[in-house]
This record gives C-alpha cells, sequence and structure tokens, in this order.
C-alpha cells in the first residue's frame, strides 16, 4: 500500500487539540459540558465534506457517520469509535502544541512552565523515538492527544480509504463519543442504531499494543452511623463516626492492595472520598482487579472489617453496599476472539511488533461491550495521557493510521 503521508491526520490533530473540550465530574448535564459540542460540530463539517453518509450530532453529542463498503460480497460491518472530551485533571483550554523535531535524546523543556521536563529515564518510550518528531503542549496544559489523537487517526484513515479505492473494505461506521473521561461515554450509546458488528475504539497508548482486558470495578460505599451527644457530656455515650472511618482506613493493608503499591494484574481497594460528621460518615472505595472473584475478596474484605466494628462499637454501625461499575471485556471478547486476532494481524501489517496488553482501567470498550458490541482499544502512540507532559510521537500516529487501514481490509479479505 502507499506511504501514510502527514497530511492525512497531522494538521488535523494539531487543530483538534485547540478545542477545550474538557469535561467535569460536577455537572449534572449531557454531555457535561456544551463545548465538547463544538468540536462535534466542526467534526459533522469535516466528516460532510469528506463524502461520508449519515452524519450527524444526535441530541447527546454524539457524532456518527458511514463509510460505504467497496465490495460487493457481505463483510461484518465494523465501528472505529474514539472520544472528544479531555480530562478533567488537567486544563484543556489554549492548548499550543509543539513539535520537537528530529529528537535525539535527553530531557525536553516545555517552555511555558520549565518545570515541566520530560526525561528519558522515567519515560521510557521516548528513547524509542531517538530521530523521530514528537509534539507535546508548552507545558500549561495537557496536549489531548487522549483522545483526539485518536479522532485524527480515524480520520486519516478514512481519508486514505476514500483516495485509495483499490483498498477493499466492508461498511464501516465512526462513532465520536463525549464524556469518556468521566465513566459515561456510553451513557445514551444506541449499540442498534450504530449498527456495527464489532468496534475497535482508537484509545491506546505505545504502538502496537491491542488491549482486549481492563479490571472488573465495584464502587463500595461504608456507611457509618455513629451516636452523637452534645461533646460536654458526652462521657461513655458519644460514639464518633469519623473515629471509627479513620480505623477502618488504618486497618487497610499497607504494602499491598492500594493503587500506589500494586502494578500488572495485581487489583486493589481505594479508599477515593470521605464525608460526613459524627452522627454520619460515609467511605467510598473504587475496588479493582482483573477476575469477578478478585472483587468479591476484596468486598468480603471490607464486610469483614465493618462487621468487626458493628462488635466493638455498638450500637453504632457501619454498613456496606456495592454497586457494579463494568466488567473485565475479555470475558465477552473471548467469546469471539477473532476480532482481536484481526487487529493483531494489522499490526503486524503495519510492520510492528504486536503487544497485546491489558488497561488498568475502563474503556467506552468495556461497557460496549458488555451492550453487545465486541469492542478492543488499539493504539493512538500517545503518553502520558491526563498530566502536562503529555506526548505523541508522530511515526507512531501515522502506524495508528496503516493499522485502522488495515484492519478494514482484512476484515473484507477473510469474509471473501
Amino acid at each position: 500500500m502507499k506511504p501514510i503521508e502527514r497530511r492525512l491526520f497531522l494538521d488535523r490533530f494539531l487543530n483538534y487539540v485547540k478545542f477545550d473540550t474538557q469535561s467535569s465530574e460536577e455537572s449534572e448535564t449531557y454531555p457535561s459540558t456544551e463545548k465538547q459540542k463544538e468540536l462535534g460540530r466542526y467534526l459533522v463539517k469535516e466528516l460532510t465534506e469528506m463524502g461520508l453518509q449519515d452524519v450527524e450530532m444526535d441530541e447527546h453529542g454524539y457524532v456518527f457517520a458511514t463509510l460505504p463498503a467497496n465490495v460487493d460480497y457481505p463483510v461484518p460491518t465494523i465501528g472505529l469509535i474514539a472520544h472528544m472530551d479531555t480530562s478533567p485533571e488537567v486544563s484543556g483550554a489554549n492548548v499550543k502544541p509543539i513539535i520537537h523535531e528530529n529528537y535525539q535524546g535527553g530531557d525536553i523543556v516545555l517552555p511555558g512552565d520549565p518545570e515541566q521536563v520530560l526525561k528519558p529515564e522515567t519515560d521510557k518510550a521516548l528513547k524509542e523515538c531517538i530521530g523521530q518528531d514528537i509534539i507535546t503542549s508548552d507545558g500549561t496544559t495537557l496536549l489531548g492527544a487522549d483522545n483526539k489523537a485518536g479522532i485524527a487517526e480515524i480520520m486519516g484513515a478514512l481519508q486514505y480509504l476514500i483516495e485509495n479505492p483499490d483498498i477493499k473494505h466492508g461498511k464501516i461506521r465512526v462513532a465520536f463519543t463525549v464524556d469518556e473521561e468521566v465513566g459515561t461515554g456510553t451513557k445514551y450509546f444506541d449499540v442498534k442504531k450504530f449498527g456495527a458488528d464489532y468496534a475497535y475504539t482508537i484509545d491506546g497508548e505505545s504502538a502496537g499494543e491491542i488491549e482486549d482486558e481492563t479490571f472488573c470495578a465495584d464502587t463500595a460505599k461504608i456507611t457509618i452511623k455513629g451516636v452523637n451527644v452534645h461533646p460536654g457530656y458526652a462521657k461513655g455515650k458519644l460514639i464518633n463516626g469519623i473515629k471509627i472511618a479513620a480505623e477502618i482506613i488504618e486497618r487497610l493493608p499497607k504494602d499491598s492492595m492500594s493503587p500506589e503499591t500494586t502494578e500488572g494484574r495485581e487489583g486493589y481497594l481505594h479508599p477515593h472520598a470521605i464525608k460526613g460528621g459524627v452522627e454520619l460518615t460515609e467511605i467510598i472505595f473504587l475496588v479493582r482487579d482483573f477476575t469477578v472473584e478478585g472483587l468479591k475478596e476484596k468486598e468480603e474484605f471490607l464486610q469483614k472489617l465493618c462487621d468487626e466494628m458493628n462488635k466493638k462499637y455498638a450500637p453504632a454501625s457501619a454498613t456496606l453496599t456495592v454497586e457494579e461499575s463494568y466488567r473485565n471485556m475479555k470475558y465477552k471478547i473471548d467469546e469471539d476472539p477473532k476480532v482481536v486476532e484481526y487487529a493483531i494481524e494489522a499490526v503486524k501489517r503495519a510492520g510492528l511488533q504486536p503487544k497485546q496488553g491489558l488497561i488498568r482501567g475502563g474503556t467506552d470498550g468495556a461497557r460496549l461491550s458488555y451492550m453487545g458490541l465486541l469492542t478492543p482499544n488499539v493504539f493512538t502512540g500517545g503518553h502520558n495521557f491526563h498530566s502536562k507532559k503529555e506526548w505523541i510521537c508522530i511515526r507512531d500516529m501515522e502506524k495508528a493510521v496503516e493499522t485502522i487501514v488495515h484492519l478494514a481490509n482484512i476484515w473484507a479479505e477473510k469474509s471473501k
């Protein structure tokens, strides 16, 4: 196939990051910020000008489009998905992207905030980009590669397929979603209306990575009801809910089972928030593991702590409730493994070594997989997401576009 030209994706990416699309965890609207729709409207215009069909932005802010098949035999419809919002953790306003040409190693000091420095000794992926062009922000904001790189790469692949009709592909459905960063990216996503048989989120990191596993996730809440009386006359009567909460947290393992002490396949029990007073205190825990069994073990540990507090501090009480968040998409994807096998083959055809990985978190793809649309995650080439040190290598963006093109072609090829 012909080389992937930068014009297909780079100018788009540098333009998209200038849209402030930061989502909000505090908002009660959907999408959580109206400004996400500004990028959505712009993408509708671009998709229409490219000649795609069924282009729309719906009432929820989702952008959809269709690239028709160019073969006359049945091929499964493939979905390509990326999200428009950026993380609430770091500002996405007034992003000033900088291209560091022909990186030769060493530190990269970001000029807008010289305290923001990319160091190859701590950022190992930089060493794989010697001689390449790297994009960062100026250090005062995040870059927005998560996930505007995915959007630009999808758009670049669509343009490439339109310009090269000799590359055969089935029907491709495109979706650009909102509010992924606040966990509600698929809240109103209509899988049936989308009409894809399989899909891919283009939202991963290092070049060559295909991710088909996520955490299983629950949110656990311990509600502590203390006994409150006037502190001046409290001897033998007052039972302080705050102190019970402190004791529960103190009893958590110090060297394991926390985000700061785990990696790889290790799960954790993370006290995420605490609020309240003497009479009523609540602790919110994020419970994460790659298996449902691992989740249950951690929740049983919390229940044991509650039982002990109830025995020790009666008539005060500690009650555990658990709410399911999402499940490891691998449970579903393993039911039809070709969706991953074809992605791995596409990476190989792009000249990369495939790396089948896992996500210590969740994705829109995890929820979509349980909604009936198997959706593993494909790399974008970005690094240090959600931070001012976010960066991406232009070569790896090019490889992401190439991988998407091969992926579309493989589905057509395998369907003959």
